[in-house]
């Protein structure tokens, strides 16, 4: 029994050494196979890292030269990227995920063209800080930035459809891939790989590289029915040879495929005008004909995209507060919307959002009742104004005394002894004179005679031109001053006005409330904020102006308140004040689109289309409402006031001054014919012989 638990326990012994030798053996040789791995890989990083320094470099010299680049790594301290700058010779900084400002990052005001080297090195939640660094400094604010990113084939998406590169037009993605695939598309749920494009040859179908190679990327902005998504345009190989030959930066924006455009509105006549699906707040609206709809359906043809709009909430266009807007410029703010109709300009609005310029400056003008006729009693004074009056009775007084004065002055030093004239007969000169009804005196001597003919040629003159307008006074009666600036509106007596509420909001408010000049000053201080109907009821019964713009008040006063003659009640001012310098669409914050939009409306301007459009919309919903109005039964049209149809022709009325004037002179020359009758003349004592 002994013997035989011996003999066991040795070949246990024997096992046991043989598997501790074995397991010894194996350990050598898994440590022989990891070095020879880390070799290869070691190699293979090296040789890959080797292609992208170039890539990079090439893809600077042919599409960044002059840029100012922005280095951006995952890693205090990168070999690559310092590897990169050295052989790109530029003086760059390796800015790594503390910095956290735009201050000195973009360049100052005079870099037109800025690019973003970012470089990843295969750590998740470094990449995705990084990226979310691009979002602090404002990359989304610049959609013309280019984006060079560096990584691996796993993280192309996770880069490229980041939000921070929401705006982004040009982005590339430089990845290290052993095997590509022809022409592939990555959308933001899967990578899909379609056929191989018409220029694609047999051959170039699962390109091959020698130890390794980089694929190119390119962020597609509309590529996805309108979305983003990642396409593959090419593979670099270590060969230096690019296959197939894509431009990495084409132009994206001739073709929105679809793209869905969020617009938010609000109404405002002639340039955009709609229909609400409901009466609730923010509901979704159906565009009528306006400059605005016109616009955007050109657009959409030329651009290939849809759009949904809906109205505002609170029906405004956006008032700022410590930095934050309400109404439509909140939306863009918010990126609740893309963009906004027609809306006016202040300096905070282009702080946070995009402008384009359409409309030039709709003046605000002053609605007044029609001039009225001046009263009959006055026509004998009204050709002349108080000036003009009291220089004729000065000059007829000055001239007549000066006639007077040298006349004695005359008779005394020269021809002494002659006989001079009465002050009262020169006055009588004077003023016979601008009558015409006076002839030289035989008594006179020359030097008097000569100044009366002088005092006549200038009375004439002077009578010609009165004649003339109490002439055409007398036949067509005058009228008042029409209230045509603010000016001429606060200067009156007693006198009220007001403005169309839905229009004082916004700039328009801000514009009244932070303005300096004293008119306008006065003006907000009294200004009433109400209807359209009611202010111009107010004007018809007098003493009253109505503030709005002008296209906006020509549609209603040239609808409802001007028969089939063109007769209005109505004065609509031809000045006024330009309280939005322009008036334009507004886009978020760096949207992509924008440049497109903006290049497209100033050809359309350039053209003279807008103009037109504007003009052609007035005249059409003018005559459109016009007729909808004497179609409706129950007429519920404010009432018309034209005033006087003396207006229409000329009529014996007109010519009331005239027979005042005639029998002023009749009785005046009859009363002095009994005078003469009456009172016999003074004898004039003859000369003896």
């Amino acid at each position: 029994m002994r013997t035989v638990k011996s003999d066991r326990l040795r070949i246990v012994e024997m096992w046991v050494g043989v598997i501790m030798v074995l397991h010894r053996v194996c350990v050598v040789a898994a440590l022989l196979l990891m070095s020879v791995e880390q070799v290869s890989v070691l190699k293979t990083e090296g040789k890959v890292e080797t292609v992208m320094e170039k890539m990079v470099e090439r893809v600077v010299e042919h599409y960044l030269k002059g840029c100012h680049l922005v280095f951006l790594t995952t890693t205090t301290h990168s070999p690559l990227a310092s590897s990169i700058i050295r052989r790109l010779g530029v003086g760059g900084v390796v800015r790594d995920m503390t910095v956290d400002s735009e201050q000195h990052v973009w360049g100052d005001i005079r870099t037109t063209c800025r690019a973003v080297i970012l470089i990843t090195h295969h750590n998740h939640n470094n990449t995705n800080m990084a990226l979310s660094l691009l979002e602090r400094i404002g990359l989304y604010k610049r959609s013309e930035v280019v984006v060079v990113a560096v990584g691996l084939r796993e993280d192309v998406k996770r880069v490229l459809l980041h939000p921070s590169l929401r705006n982004t037009a040009h982005a590339l993605y430089l990845a290290f891939t052993p095997n590509t695939t022809p022409f592939t598309i990555l959308t933001s749920s899967s990578i899909s790989t379609s056929a191989p494009t018409p220029h694609t040859t047999s051959q170039s179908t699962g390109w091959k590289t020698d130890g390794g190679g980089v694929s190119v990327y390119r962020r597609c902005l509309y590529c996805n029915n309108g979305q983003a998504a990642v396409q593959l345009v090419g593979s670099w190989t270590s060969d230096n040879t690019l296959n197939p030959q894509h431009q990495f930066f084409k132009d994206q924006f001739l073709n929105f495929q679809g793209y869905v455009l969020r617009v938010v509105t609000v109404s405002y006549f002639p340039f955009v005008d709609y229909i609400r699906a409901k009466e609730e707040p923010g509901t979704p609206v159906t565009l009528t004909d306006s400059v605005d709809m016109r616009l955007l359906h050109t657009f959409t043809r030329k651009l290939n995209f849809t759009y949904t709009i809906h109205e505002e909430p609170q029906r405004t266009w956006g008032a700022e507060k410590d930095g934050v807007f309400g109404g439509m410029m909140g939306q863009l703010q918010r990126e609740e919307s893309d963009m906004c109709t027609a809306s006016g300009t202040t300096p905070n609005r282009f702080k946070v959002i995009d402008y384009a310029r359409i409309y030039p400056s709709d003046i605000m003008t002053v609605t007044s009742l029609q001039p009225s006729l001046l009263p009959q009693y006055l026509a004998l004074v009204t050709p002349f104004s108080d000036g003009v009056w009291l220089s004729l009775l000065v000059g007829v007084v000055g001239w007549s005394v000066a006639m007077w004065a040298l006349q004695l002055v005359w008779t005394k030093m020269v021809a002494e002894g002659g006989r001079g004239i009465s002050f009262s007969m020169a006055l009588m000169y004077g003023w016979g004179a601008l009558l015409e009804q006076t002839h030289p005196d035989p008594s006179l001597s020359v030097s008097g005679q000569l100044l009366v003919g002088w005092w006549l040629v200038f009375c004439v003159v002077i009578t010609t031109g009165y004649r003339s307008s109490l002439v055409a006074h007398l036949t067509v009666q005058g009228k008042t001053a029409p209230i045509d600036t603010l000016e001429d509106m606060v200067a009156l007596q007693g006198w009220r006005w007001g403005t169309e509420e839905s229009l004082y909001k916004g700039a328009v408010v801000e514009y009244f409330t932070k303005h300096q000049d004293p008119v306008v000053q006065k003006t907000h201080s009294v200004l009433e904020v109400l209807g359209w109907e009611e202010g111009l009821r107010k004007v018809q019964e007098g003493d009253y102006s109505f503030l709005a713009f002008r296209d906006f008040i020509r549609f209603i006063v040239g609808s409802r308140y001007t028969d089939a003659n063109g007769r209005s009640p109505f004065f609509i001012s031809k000045k006024g004040i330009s309280v939005l310098p322009f008036l334009g669409w507004w886009f978020r914050d760096g949207a992509p689109l924008y440049h497109r939009f903006k290049e497209l409306l100033n050809r359309l301007e350039s053209a003279g289309v807008r103009g037109y459009w504007t003009e052609q919309v007035l005249e059409k919903r003018i005559k459109e409402s016009r007729e909808a109005i004497l179609r409706d039964s129950q007429d519920s049209r404010p009432r018309l006031i034209l005033g006087d149809e003396r207006h229409e022709t000329l009529k014996l009325g007109h010519m009331q001054g005239a027979f005042y004037l005639l029998c002023l002179g009749l009785a005046v020359a009859f009363h002095v014919l009994i005078l003469e009758l009456i009172v016999p003349p003074p004898q004039t004592p003859t000369a003896s012989l």
